[in-house]
């Protein structure tokens, strides 16, 4: 596994109501989401960034109002009229 170092200011963790723990949780879980929504991970691949299952992922994809399914309007209307 690789490691990162990022510096932040330490007010970024009480103006976010987190430790450091919980910012590095969170901010995983957030890349992660806005990965899976642009298309360049799979459920699977984001729910390894995060560091949970890909029930969790998908759970925290539904309470992050985004799609569990990646396919678009053009699909649909493909599939649709077949």
């Amino acid at each position: 596994m690789t490691t990162l170092t990022i510096e932040l200011p330490q007010t970024v963790f009480s103006a976010l109501h987190a430790d450091p723990d919980e910012f590095i949780r969170q901010m995983r879980i957030a890349a992660a989401i806005k990965w899976y929504e642009l298309g360049k991970i799979s459920q699977n691949k984001g729910a390894e960034i995060a560091g949970i299952s890909r029930a969790e992922f998908i759970d925290v994809l539904s309470v992050s109002m985004v799609s569990p399914l990646q396919i678009t309007p053009e699909q649909i209307r493909d599939y649709d009229g077949d």
